[in-house]
């Protein structure tokens, strides 16, 4: 009871007021990394569409398939994602001194690995929405693919 009203007037005073900047500052690096880890599974279902338009071989698109499944851990794929992250590093060097926060790492690593979860989710629901539809006419593999893509994307 005693320690409530000074803290609570110090966070009144001396953090609340800085919360929208921080939090605008934070979401820069981190929608950036989203975007990208967005930008990255559409880049692979349209390559996998080109490869299936170009040989409409249903092995190899399979192969494909379970290459994208991979894809949450490929670390050389999944890198320009995580490396807009790695900006809040130095963004939060001011924050650090000012309000004395310490686990930037912490704040990158667990932001990383929402990232790769992510790309998890996305490649799963993809291979769950299109999988039935792998036995279709193969004239019609690549327009379902893109509108499952499309779903995913959603």
């Amino acid at each position: 009871a005693s320690v409530s009203e000074p803290a609570q007037k110090c966070c009144t005073d001396n953090i609340q007021p800085f919360l929208t900047s921080i939090l605008e500052e934070l979401m820069g690096p981190i929608s950036s990394g989203f975007t990208e880890v967005r930008s990255l599974f559409d880049k692979e279902v349209n390559e996998i569409i080109q490869d299936f338009q170009k040989t409409n071989d249903m092995t190899r698109l399979k192969e494909n398939m379970d290459q994208l499944m991979t894809l949450p851990f490929n670390s050389v794929k999944m890198e320009p994602c995580y490396l807009k992250v790695n900006l809040l590093q130095e963004l939060l060097q001011d924050l650090k001194s000012r309000f004395k926060l310490y686990h930037i790492d912490f704040v990158i690593q667990r932001t990383q690995n929402f990232m790769q979860e992510l790309m998890e989710n996305a490649v799963y629901t993809f291979e769950q929405l299109f999988s039935p539809s792998r036995q279709a006419d193969s004239a019609k593999v690549a327009t379902t693919i893109e509108k499952v893509k499309l779903r995913v994307l959603k």
